[in-house]
Formats: C-alpha cells, sequence, structure tokens
C-alpha cells in the first residue's frame, strides 16, 4: 500500500549538476508521489557536506566539466563510503550523464583523470572525435520477462566501457550509447543505474518514474493507476524524434 508512505530523496549537487533541465526529474517524481497521497521529502548535499543517511533514492544528474570535476574529488573525499552503505542496504541510486561517469573508476580526459567513485565496474575516457549527441531509445528490461524502451537525448564527449561486474542498462535502438560502438547504453548493478539519457528523462519515461518509486519505497502492489494521456504523448513524441515509430 504506498498511500500514507514517503518517498525520501538526497539529490547530491543539486546547484553544479543539472545541465538539460536534469532537475526536471526530480519534479516529476515529486508529481507522481503527490498525485498517489505518497508523501515527498526531498534534501541536497552539495561540496563539503555529508551525505544524508536513510533516503529511499539517491540522485545525480550532469553538469560541465568544471562542476563536475569539483563533484568527483569531494563525492571521493566525502561521500563514496557512505553512499556505498546506502545502496547496499537497499537504497535506489540514478545517475544521469556527468552523474553516471562518476560512478565509475575513473574518467580520463586527455592529461587529466577525475577520480571516480568506484561504485559500478566502469571507465571513461574523452577521445578524439566529434561528441555524442542526438535523439536516442534504448530496450530495457527492468523486470525478468518485460521489456520497455527508454527515450531521451543524449549530449556526452567521454566514451563508457563498462567491465565485467556491470551489466548495460539497455540495447541502442537509436543513437549513440555508451560509446558509439558496442551498442550497449548505461549500466545497471542491482539499485544502481547510470544512463546517458536526459532532457530530463523521467517527463519522457513516465513508467521508468513510477518504477523507481516502487523500487525505491519496495512496494509489493503496483502503484495506483494515473491519467498518463499527456505523459504517453511525451513519450511517443521521444520516440518519434529517435526515428522510432
Amino acid at each position: 500500500m504506498a498511500e500514507g508512505r514517503t518517498l525520501r530523496i538526497v539529490a547530491l549537487y543539486p546547484q553544479l549538476m543539472n545541465i538539460y533541465a536534469d532537475r526536471g526529474n526530480l519534479i516529476v517524481l515529486e508529481r507522481r508521489c503527490r498525485w498517489r497521497g505518497i508523501g515527498f521529502e526531498l534534501r541536497g548535499s552539495g561540496p563539503g557536506e555529508r551525505l544524508p543517511a536513510g533516503a529511499d533514492l539517491y540522485y545525480i544528474g550532469g553538469g560541465q566539466d568544471r562542476d563536475q570535476e569539483l563533484c568527483a574529488r569531494d563525492l571521493v573525499r566525502l561521500k563514496r563510503d557512505d553512499l556505498a552503505a546506502e545502496i547496499e542496504r537497499g537504497a535506489v541510486l540514478l545517475a544521469v550523464c556527468g552523474g553516471y561517469q562518476l560512478l565509475g573508476h575513473e574518467y580520463r580526459l586527455g592529461d587529466r583523470t577525475l577520480p571516480g567513485a568506484g561504485l559500478v565496474d566502469l571507465s571513461t575516457v574523452r577521445e578524439d572525435g566529434p561528441r555524442l549527441i542526438g535523439d536516442a531509445a534504448i530496450e530495457v528490461e527492468l523486470e525478468p520477462g518485460s521489456r520497455r524502451i527508454l527515450a531521451g537525448f543524449e549530449n556526452h564527449g567521454g566514451r563508457t566501457h563498462l567491465g565485467p561486474g556491470a551489466r548495460p542498462l539497455g540495447r541502442v535502438l537509436s543513437g549513440h550509447g555508451n560509446n558509439g560502438r558496442d551498442g550497449h547504453e548505461g549500466a545497471r548493478v542491482g539499485n544502481v543505474i547510470g544512463t546517458y539519457l536526459h532532457g530530463p528523462l523521467l517527463p519522457k519515461n513516465a513508467w521508468f518514474a513510477d518504477w523507481l518509486i516502487a523500487t525505491a519505497l519496495s512496494l509489493e502492489q503496483p502503484l495506483a493507476p494515473l491519467d498518463d494521456r499527456l505523459e504517453d504523448a511525451a513519450h511517443r513524441s521521444a520516440l518519434r524524434a529517435a526515428g522510432l515509430a
């Protein structure tokens, strides 16, 4: 029973890691909770601050290179161990674009290397060549036997490569994905999800927002349905933009 529950979210670096309107993901989660009678609590954790404990979902968006470097060093120094403990406890972590890159071992940018949190077995490198930009769509299987499509926008110069300890979030149907070569997009390890899709992601994929809410609250019953005609239209529009019927 979801009504009367409260979804507690901590946004990491909400002022710095908010490129391409990634804050819109938090707004979607708040609205879809409120419409169902689910409480919503949002806290932020910026540079120099310890990670608040006890949240159901931790979130980090994308950012510019300078801001990303500041956050990378703060994440490793102050928050990594606490975040790993929260994930082990069962909390969900959603990381988008620059935040996704920070989940891995490192991000190499020419003669500089940003430290990664080491929460997911992946590495990212800034290679020569164009940025990977455009509307994209991927096929995901978040629950066994249930395949759905996530649609969004990608814009990244880094090429991400997964190690054997991680599996891709989805299969690229349209767009570039992690590196433009292997046909994979994002990464998933248990309740930790990273993706390059933003613009923001959840307004275009309301069903995924609901999955995050239900998973973060450990609900055994499905969430109450909503009138999602506008949300479904937004999803179809994003699919068309990505070249899918």
